[in-house]
């Protein structure tokens, strides 16, 4: 659901340097004279200085520290260059600043939120939910593109049995019809497993969303948790997908905060291939931006199972640098 939102490393280093260091001087011991004995003490001080060595001490060092597994592990600060982060920054204000600036600017989560109900035949709302209708066979075709292109990123489609999982998800996706507003729904968007053909759109929500990139993807959102299921078809994109967020983010992103954050990011990248395939004298970056700008809080909180809004752009463009790079330079 798309809501408003109230919202070890491994053993010291110095312990196996100490090990080694004793080895040493054990030989060294049995092979040399009085030079010997002292070549041993000097290196019992070395052994001395490693051992108070702090749990840090990589990064002390400057080194990262290798995982159980083998690989290196790394905060996001280690994988990306200050200026790449800045630029993450930048572009998440970028977004922000686009919605004050488009006309067919998305209102924020938390205005909606603080906004009275709306009638199901408000002209507004009768607007968004023809649009919905309209776009949502596009959107699936888009989800279901974009859904095939991340299990190739995250070399998904190697693994056993997920084919299947992807096909039904696929299938899921596809046999959705229609789109429902409803007033008490307010500035949500929600499906019902029960029913999974149908997308709920409360009236603020269409009301607030005037833009055809705005409700792709929040569409596309949606659909995706149509395309996971009872079954969890898609739940080792989520898994993947929050992994690496997680580490560049320097977050914990698992489990329901994964799969919403898979969802927003699917909603994006849907958008931005509709951007290329229906081309306007509009700026790139104000298009791309009105798939975001329903984050640009000002009350900016998480909860359990979602990011903050704020966080959730920049974990987006975290993961797709391409977008971060378009909306900086506009091309």
């Amino acid at each position: 659901m798309l809501s408003a939102r109230n919202a070890k490393p491994p053993g010291n280093i110095a312990d196996g340097t100490g090990c080694e260091l004793s080895k040493t001087m054990r030989s060294n011991r049995r092979n040399i004279g009085h030079f010997g004995v002292l070549y041993g003490i000097a290196l019992s001080i070395l052994l001395m200085a490693a051992i108070v060595l702090p749990r840090s001490a990589s990064e002390v060092l400057g080194q990262r520290r290798p995982s159980r597994s083998g690989i290196l592990t790394s905060h996001s600060r280690d994988r990306f260059s200050r200026e790449a982060r800045e630029m993450v920054e930048v572009a998440s204000e970028t977004v922000c600043n686009e919605r004050v600036r488009d006309p067919k600017g998305s209102v924020p989560i938390d205005d909606m939120q603080a906004r009275p109900s709306l009638p199901v035949d408000s002209p507004e709302a009768v607007a968004g939910a023809q649009r919905a209708q309209r776009l949502l066979p596009l959107a699936e075709r888009l989800v279901v593109a974009s859904l095939k292109q991340l299990s190739r990123d995250y070399n998904l489609n190697r693994t056993r049995g997920y084919d299947l999982k992807i096909q039904r998800a696929v299938a899921r996706v596809e046999a959705v019809r229609d789109v429902r507003p409803d007033v008490d729904s307010r500035d949500n968007a929600s499906v019902l497993m029960k029913n999974p053909r149908t997308i709920i759109f409360g009236t603020i929500f269409l009301a607030g969303l005037p833009s055809d990139e705005g409700i792709i993807s929040v569409l596309s959102h949606e659909l995706v948790h149509i395309a996971d299921g009872s079954q969890d078809n898609l739940k080792l994109l989520f898994r993947a997908v929050g992994n690496r967020a997680s580490v560049l983010m320097d977050l914990k992103i698992r489990d329901q905060r994964a799969e919403e954050l898979t969802c927003d990011m699917v909603g994006t990248l849907a958008t931005r291939s509709y951007v290329s395939a229906t081309p306007t004298y509009e700026a790139l970056p104000q298009r791309i931006s009105r798939s975001l700008e329903h984050n640009c809080v000002d009350t900016d909180e998480g909860d359990e199972d979602h990011l903050s809004p704020r966080d959730t752009i920049r974990a987006i463009l975290f993961l797709k640098p391409a977008l971060t790079r378009e909306l900086v330079y506009g091309r």
